[in-house]
């Protein structure tokens, strides 16, 4: 950030700490650099009178250096108030009766430099009481300006007070609201909403069942079926136990032969023929009948598989 950055940074830091936040950054530059330069042509004139003061009275060197120190603090004074009408928030007509005060005050200033110092403070003509009635009446147009911008940007700030300490009772007189009353508008706006358990929304899902009523009617043959051989020994029971723990598998044997089975599997398929042909008018007899007949093809086949 360089210098001139930061100077505008601080300018406006003090304008909104004073006066509070510019309307535009003109009257902000121009107001201040008003009202400094005026404390500076202050300070200026200050050291002229102080070393015109070392030269003898009345002499050339004394008119030549504090004839221009006295102009320069009759300037000094309404260039500062006009800088401080334009920094406050003010209406137009105060600044134009602020500028045209001031304009007076350098017109008197004028007429004190030509003046100054032949005719002057009882030599020559005199001019002494124009001079200063004029500079009196610039100088009050200025001064009754300035002090209007400053009741003006008084009454304004004790308005914004009022405004906020208002805003702030009415906030204070707002109803404090409970935790039931929060609790219970959160259960409303969640009324429509279905979780399961984890946050993730609940879906329908249709989900697989078995109907036990299809395989009543079937009627399957007693006799075909596996003999399970069992041993009450310990070397079976060990073996079973290692099959219930995964690491073993119990082997169940058959007593059929392969040819036993192979000829109930043909009387089961003349079986289903025949029942097909019986009921090919009722498509839905056949579905229903045809499905266990195939779970009891699939669970021979396993048997033939195993043995």
């Amino acid at each position: 950030m360089s210098a001139e950055q930061a100077a505008d940074g601080y300018l406006f830091d003090l304008y909104r700490r004073y006066i509070g936040e510019p309307e535009d950054r003109t009257d902000v530059y121009v107001g201040f650099g008003l009202f400094l330069g005026g404390i500076g042509l202050a300070i200026v004139g200050l050291l002229l009178f102080l070393w015109g003061n070392t030269f003898d009275a009345r002499s050339v060197g004394y008119f030549a250096w504090v004839g221009p120190a006295y102009a320069l603090a009759m300037v000094a004074l309404p260039v500062a108030m006009l800088g401080i009408v334009v920094l406050l928030p003010s209406e137009r007509r105060v600044l134009y009766i602020s500028i045209a005060g001031a304009a007076v005050t350098i017109a008197a200033v004028v007429g004190f430099l030509v003046a100054y110092p032949k005719d002057w403070n009882g030599y020559g003509n005199d001019y002494t009481v124009q001079v200063i009635a004029v500079y009196a009446v610039g100088l009050a147009g200025i001064t009754a300006s300035t002090g209007a911008a400053l009741i003006a940007h008084y009454l304004d700030m004790a308005q914004r007070v009022e405004a906020v300490e208002s805003d702030a009772d009415e906030t204070d007189d707002e109803p404090d609201v409970s935790d039931a009353e929060v609790q219970r508008d959160i259960d409303e706006a969640m009324d429509d909403v279905e979780l399961s358990w984890g946050g993730v929304e609940k879906t329908e899902h249709t989900r697989l069942s078995f109907d036990e009523d299809s395989l009543d009617d079937v009627d399957v043959d007693s006799s075909v079926g596996t003999t399970t051989t069992r041993s009450s020994g310990v070397d079976a029971q060990v073996a079973g136990l290692k099959g219930m723990k995964g690491g073993e598998t119990k082997q169940t044997t058959s007593s059929s032969t392969v040819d036993d089975q192979t000829a109930k599997l043909k009387e089961l398929r003349e079986q289903q023929r025949a029942e097909e042909l019986a009921t090919a008018d009722d498509d839905g007899a056949v579905d229903t009948l045809g499905k266990p007949f195939q779970n009891l093809l699939e669970r021979f086949r396993t048997l033939l598989k195993r043995n």
